[in-house]
């Protein structure tokens, strides 16, 4: 059955993915896209924070977890051991070997669980790409690499003191030299026409090819003149026997050039530029990358073509393959992967990506059936997640409890995890703030704070405040003490509630008002929200869902078709 794993991809592949039993691996790991060269290489001074797993995260600092990995990989020895020994000693300790490390254990594992006829496809830029190149090549061997493929995802734009940068990176790595490839072709360039064209006598133009091979014969008649031609004298040979190319000429296919030009064979039909096919090579410009107004497009920052994983797809498996994708991000390979009949497997370290993964296979029609695995069931996973990522647990107690919108957890703290809104009668729309609370120590003062952000922000109506420990009685005493909302279309709401992730795991929710349940949000025009307000799920504003500055809209009530230039996502 296809799977979708929340968490950490070293320890899932380690603890649930199996030797040998993949066929593809497509990853387009963090790669530092936009730093700068010198931050990539300036020495950290003091402590160095560790990068908090945010719905995307492209920072690498050398901290604890960098140096765990770099030291696993070189009490393995071997050539990778060799390799991350000298890079450390020329690129010192910084966010470059800090990236490299962490990718390194990552990488010795999906190529363990790769089947012999499997390949690797690493997607990156040209920031790390000959590191990388380099790191694949101790890891499987260098006979090993098969392409190195340049997407060019960009037109070119205006740069001061370099050349534009318009292409990424895909490195193209196999298990073992019995490796599946399956060659694919595209539609021809029309206004590139071949310089193997001639004119008929009937004024159309045909496509010749060449008589001859490379390499030079001394047996049989392949190497023999045939009508005053020598093929040995250009170092070749007839590619076709005497017999056939005496057939071609009876029948006007062989093409004899003005001026003794070496024959070629002709084609039996006119030539149609609408109907040239090419072969794909490494170099991919037919696939533009996805703009502000493309369908597909769901606000994720590294967002790729679903073109593109097709063509990658169909090219290095066959029918009942299994993909993986460790770095699963919003999706596009899992998609791609299901809508051509393949298995797959998906590892995201943030729940925003699987929340979204899942409402993304909703859309397609007929999709096979999927787990979900690492998602917390019960207080012991719960426990667990707010040990590893606070910021993570925040999220996932927040859409636990239906959350529309999550606070996207940079820069200072506003006490605000996620928000709710409904609607609320006459007075239009109303806004519950969650606030989330995973330690095991907790006090009455996270209530007042809750209280004083109801109170701060204008539009808001309520508060809840979500713990995974037991409130104290002072904290139940307090929340009661806020009194109820002022303006509420739903009766008497509690102004500040408490509630346990465990009073959530068994479906026991606090006072809440009705909430639609969640779909698709579309844009409409301000005369048809007048005409059906209560459909929205959300406040509008003349440019869509309005959500608080710097928020994620929840999956669940993210437009996934219509309009998207219109569409809200990553705010």
């Amino acid at each position: 059955m296809n799977k979708l794993f929340f968490g950490d991809n070293l320890d899932v592949l380690r603890r649930q993915i199996k030797d040998e039993s993949v066929d593809l691996v497509y990853l387009d790991p963090p790669f530092n896209s936009n730093a700068n060269y010198n931050v990539l290489f300036k020495e950290q001074e003091g402590i160095p924070s560790e990068a908090q797993a945010e719905a995307f995260r492209d920072t690498w600092g050398w901290g604890h977890s960098a140096a765990i990995a770099y030291d696993e990989v070189v009490r393995a020895g071997g050539d990778t051991g060799l390799l991350m020994r000298s890079l450390r000693s020329w690129l010192g300790d910084n966010a470059m070997m800090a990236y490299l490390a962490m990718m390194s254990v990552r990488l010795i594992e999906l190529r363990r669980v790769l089947k012999p006829t499997g390949s690797l496809y690493l997607h990156c830029d040209p920031t790390a790409s000959h590191y990388l190149k380099i790191l694949l090549d101790a890891i499987f061997g260098h006979r090993e690499f098969v392409s190195e493929i340049i997407w060019q995802r960009t037109n070119a734009r205006g740069t001061t003191g370099r050349w534009p940068r318009l292409h990424d990176t895909i490195l193209h790595f196999s298990a073992s030299d019995k490796f599946v490839f399956n060659s694919l072709k595209t539609k021809a360039n029309q206004a590139k026409l071949p310089h193997t064209l001639i004119t008929g006598a009937d004024g159309r133009k045909y496509q010749t090819f060449e008589l001859t091979a490379p390499g030079v014969t001394k047996s049989g008649d392949s190497g023999k003149d045939w009508r005053g031609f020598s093929p040995t004298r250009m170092g070749r040979h007839w590619a076709n026997n005497e017999a056939e190319r005496n057939t071609w000429d009876v029948d006007g296919l062989i093409h004899w050039p003005a001026r003794g030009g070496f024959p070629r064979r002709r084609a039996a039909t006119p030539f149609e530029p609408e109907a040239r096919e090419v072969v794909i090579g490494d170099v991919w410009t037919d696939i533009d990358r996805l703009n502000q107004t493309a369908k597909e497009r769901l606000g994720y920052p590294t967002q790729k073509p679903i073109a593109l994983l097709d063509r990658i797809i169909r090219a290095s498996t066959n029918e009942d393959a299994v993909i993986l994708d460790p770095f699963c991000g919003c999706g596009t390979t899992v998609e791609a992967a299901e809508r051509l009949g393949r298995n797959w497997l998906g590892i995201d370290v943030t729940h925003y990506a699987v929340t979204l993964i899942e409402r993304r296979l909703s859309k397609i029609e007929n999709s096979s059936p999927y787990q979900v695995n690492g998602r917390p069931t019960d207080l012991a996973g719960a426990r667990d997640l707010a040990r590893r990522d606070k910021h993570q647990f925040q999220w996932w107690a927040s859409w636990l409890l239906g959350a529309q919108t999550y606070e996207s957890k940079k820069g200072a703290d506003r006490g605000i995890d996620g928000n709710i809104y409904f609607a609320n009668g006459p007075y239009g729309f109303g806004r519950i703030i969650v606030s989330v609370k995973g330690g095991e120590h907790l006090a009455p003062a996270m209530v007042r704070e809750l209280s004083g952000v109801v109170q701060r922000e204008e539009d808001a109506n309520m508060g809840i405040l979500v713990t995974l420990a037991e409130p104290t009685k002072a904290m139940l005493s307090d929340a009661a003490g806020a009194g109820f909302v002022e303006r509420s279309a739903h009766g008497r709401l509690p102004r500040v509630q408490i509630v346990t992730v465990g009073d959530l795991l068994d479906g026991r929710y606090p006072t809440m008002p009705p909430l639609p349940p969640p779909a698709i949000t579309r844009v409409r025009t301000k005369a048809a929200r007048d005409r059906d307000q209560l459909e929205l799920l959300l406040p509008f504003d003349a440019d869509g869902p309005k959500i608080p500055s710097g928020a994620i809209l929840d999956p669940r009530y993210l437009a996934l078709d219509g309009d998207a230039s219109r569409r809200s996502s990553l705010a």
